[in-house]
């Protein structure tokens, strides 16, 4: 059935595997992911996060706005927060 979809999430997973090939392979995207896992194991050495938590880092001038993996930059948000603005603000 390589068209059903995967419980967990709304896409099948051809769609998932298209994603990843264009919009997740950019190098814009593979240069900031690698920024967000630096600050999160940043964070984990200093002990504020850790595996399984729930919790996520934010940055408090985003990334995309020209913030930086600075420690005064990072911070340690809910999921819930650092995530809302995805549902149109829901989280906050």
């Amino acid at each position: 059935m390589a068209g059903q979809r995967d419980p967990s999430s709304h896409r099948t997973p051809a769609q998932i595997k298209k994603m990843d090939r264009g919009y997740n392979s950019t190098p814009e995207m593979i240069k900031k992911r690698g920024m967000n896992n630096a600050a999160r194991t940043e964070l984990t050495k200093a002990g504020k996060v850790s595996k399984g938590d729930g919790k996520d880092v934010g940055h408090k001038t985003p990334l995309r706005s020209g913030g930086s993996n600075a420690k005064s930059n990072l911070t340690v948000q809910s999921q819930k927060f650092n995530r809302g603005w995805e549902a149109g603000g829901k989280g906050r």
